[in-house]
């Protein structure tokens, strides 16, 4: 069992392993390798998801009209972000001490702030945005940019004959 909380690592937390998570294939394979990187360093994980729901804002009144939304939302993703961290954790015999974190917010300014004192900050290369073509990305490109600590940005594996090699 693990915390969830939908508050970030409290400023004084021991320094560990930060993922950043959304639900997609490219952030589970993260997930993956930020449990094998904190068990290996015998750090704590933080598993952070953010949920940004008007990436552009809200009218005056908007907000109370939709804090209903908002809240099934956050459910959602804490309900995805599970099942995904059940389905990664078992496949480590011993994984490390892990908490859960599912914010409201943009999710480069939640794992930046997220970053702070940690040994590790892990994301995948791509999210759930729109843009296939591109190598990296928005996210995962502004975090490389910006992140207080290191930032471990995991590729997809490569599928020959229809198993990832």
């Amino acid at each position: 069992m693990y915390l969830v909380s939908r508050e970030l690592p409290a400023p004084g937390a021991a320094p560990g392993v930060v993922v950043g998570v959304d639900g997609s294939d490219g952030s589970l394979w993260a997930l993956d390798r930020a449990v094998a990187e904190a068990s290996a360093h015998a750090l704590p994980l933080y598993v952070v998801a953010a949920v940004n729901p008007a990436p552009t804002g809200y009218t005056p009144g908007m907000v109370d009209l939709v804090q209903e939304s908002i809240e099934r939302l956050l459910a959602g993703m804490s309900e995805v972000v599970t099942r995904g961290i059940e389905t990664v954790l078992a496949r480590h015999p011993e994984p490390p001490r892990l908490s859960l974190h599912i914010l409201l917010g943009n999710p480069v300014e939640v794992l930046i702030q997220a970053s702070g004192p940690h040994h590790t900050l892990v994301v995948g290369t791509r999210g759930n945005g729109g843009f296939a073509r591109l190598l990296l990305g928005s996210v995962s490109t502004a975090l490389v940019h910006h992140a207080d600590c290191p930032v471990l940005v995991v590729p997809a594996p490569e599928y020959q004959g229809g198993a990832p090699r």
